[in-house]
């Protein structure tokens, strides 16, 4: 099971000035060009107070210079980890054109009225689920899930606002690395890494694949 990745690489050259930009760019390429199914679904990897790590799969919602956002259940085992160690690992696994994407960088909530906005946004049904889901408990059956699912949507039928939960919201990741690479041949892969800097700057460098 192995698969020969392509002849063109990743020039220093080609960078954008900052590592959102270039993020941008392939974020376009995947989305856009390639048409990955989903290409905003990364990889999110925690670690606990005593260093024990948790990988999940989360769609990303939002991204700019400030950093890259999700959202997610502040009593989820994610959440969890994030409260005793906000240090956090971002993986973007763009696999049909042999790329990755590798943010390193600190979690914080994002402010209430930002959720609040972004909630608004989400289908009914979704909006009903952040409710409905105690993530990362353990429950007693699927059909109590979709009992406590089936009771909010009696209380909160299509059309009718459906408030913010207060255990739910938004984490943006402010990146202190990040690495994109490019597949290449005879496992020659080109790794690119912008690091943060004072003053807002990047330093780029290459390391070895």
């Amino acid at each position: 099971m192995r698969k020969q990745y392509r002849a063109e690489g990743l020039d220093e050259a080609e960078l954008a000035a900052t590592p959102l930009e270039q993020f941008a760019r392939w974020f376009k390429q995947a989305a856009a060009e390639a048409h990955l199914f989903e290409p905003n679904a990364m990889v999110v990897s925690t670690a606990d107070a005593q260093g024990r790590p948790s990988s999940r799969t989360v769609l990303l919602k939002h991204f700019d210079e400030q950093g890259f956002v999700f959202y997610t259940n502040y009593d989820s085992r994610k959440a969890r980890d994030l409260a005793e160690n906000p240090h956090v690992c971002l993986l973007f696994p763009w696999h049909p054109m042999a790329r990755q994407v590798i943010v390193r960088g600190v979690a914080r909530r994002t402010r209430r009225d930002e959720t609040a906005a972004y909630f608004r946004t989400r289908p009914h049904g979704s909006q009903l689920g952040a409710w409905a889901s105690v993530q990362s408990a353990v429950i007693a059956s699927r059909d109590d899930l979709d009992a406590s699912y089936a009771e909010l949507a009696a209380r909160y039928p299509e059309g009718e606002q459906v408030p913010v939960p207060p255990h739910w919201g938004g984490f943006r990741v402010a990146p202190e690395s990040v690495e994109f690479w490019q597949g290449r041949e005879n496992r020659l892969h080109d790794r690119l890494r912008y690091v943060a800097e004072g003053d807002d700057g990047w330093r780029v460098e290459r390391l070895s694949p």
